[in-house]
């Protein structure tokens, strides 16, 4: 194999490449990229044997041919020389690099291309596509709200089901709920799945705003192609929890509120906060809102805020972090802030409402 090529193309596709890499050990072949070099295209591929990654680089190819590199030592290689052309020669057990701007040749072991693992294919499930710029959203209101509890495997990645002309969203993690749905004619039907975070987080880092994405599922996975990116990764196993459950009705009580305003006294007082239970008091009459920590021997911290509110005197306890998550995500001017009883689940949506919600219980007020 002998190929030539642009440093700052290959580098980027490198380094999303080992960002899919789990294993560190060098000998192992999932610490390598795949390197395939054929008709003046270089595909590359990367796998945790969970989650794979697979895309191509325009070369010119002088020397046909495959094989797999260390991942972490490659990058570190493309990421210490200079802009420019590179080439690659493989000899025998190893890969030579050289830049044509520095006297410096670099030689890196490779492992036969035949040891790296086979990619699953989405077989006749069939992909459906979707605005890349919505799907991103989707993610973006449900991610953070993923369990990380691992007893709890079932609750370890986000929900995606269709149910009539919606696709849906959802994350829990038994405390607090993200919920998203938007309308799509004419999608696949296929069964509720639970996808992991790591996929859904290179998405989210990744595919641009513009143009569409494409999704296929199947049984134990779903396929994922933007651009020129191939992404596949096994679905979490389990039943998720019947969230429909937990979604609140008929809270007649709402708070609305400056986002921004609310997210930078959220932060203030946060400092204040003992960081393992971050529970914050929040305090609420007739047009203000009082947000506060707890006395401690560091110290207590307190801000009023100005609010619409038309109901009786309340106040509660909750998590902070379960407040400000959802209120980073949201892009609104203005979050509504609904609940039944001060001891009963909180809905926060923007105001006015759009096509997704979050709800969080509150904790103890002592």
């Amino acid at each position: 194999m002998k190929f030539t090529c642009e440093r700052s193309v290959l580098l980027k596709e490198i380094a999303i490449a080992q960002e899919i890499i789990s294993s560190k050990n060098p000998i192992s072949i999932l610490s390598n990229i795949y390197l395939n070099a054929e008709n003046d295209f270089l595909v590359i591929k990367a796998t945790d044997i969970k989650v794979n990654f697979e895309t191509k680089v325009p070369v010119t190819v002088t020397e046909p041919g495959s094989t797999t590199v260390i991942g972490e030592k490659f990058l570190g290689i493309l990421n210490s020389i200079p802009e420019g052309d590179l080439e690659f020669e493989q000899n025998d057990a190893r890969i030579n690099i050289k830049p044509a701007a520095k006297k410096i040749r670099f030689q890196l072991k490779s492992i036969a291309s035949d040891k790296f693992p086979e990619f699953p294919v989405s077989g006749n499930a069939g992909f459906f596509d979707l605005p890349v710029r919505d799907f991103k959203d989707m993610i973006l209101q449900t991610v953070f709200a993923v369990s990380d509890d691992e007893t709890r495997y079932f609750m370890n990645g986000v929900f995606f089901e269709k149910q009539d002309d919606k696709l849906i969203m959802v994350a829990t993690d038994g405390r607090r709920l993200a919920f998203v749905s938007k309308n799509y004619d004419n999608i696949k039907e296929f069964t509720g799945i639970i996808i992991p975070p790591k996929i859904l987080a290179i998405i989210i880092k990744r595919a641009g705003d513009e143009g569409s994405i494409s999704v296929s599922v199947t049984d134990k996975t779903v396929f994922v192609q933007f651009g020129s990116y191939q992404l596949s990764s096994v679905l979490i196993e389990g039943q998720f929890p019947n969230y429909k459950r937990v979604i609140p009705e008929n809270q007649t009580n709402i708070i609305t509120v400056n986002r921004v305003e609310m997210l930078d006294a959220l932060r203030r007082v946060s400092i204040l906060v003992e960081q393992k239970s971050r529970r914050i008091y929040m305090g609420v009459s007739s047009g203000v809102m009082t947000i506060s920590s707890e006395e401690s021997d560091i110290g207590a911290a307190k801000e009023e805020i100005s609010c619409k509110y038309d109901g009786p005197d309340i106040s509660m306890a909750l998590n902070y972090r379960y407040i400000e998550e959802p209120f980073k995500i949201m892009s609104e001017e203005e979050v509504s802030i609904q609940f039944s009883d001060p001891n009963k689940a909180v809905t926060l949506m923007p105001s006015p409402e759009k096509d997704f919600f979050h709800i969080i219980m509150p904790m103890q007020l002592d």
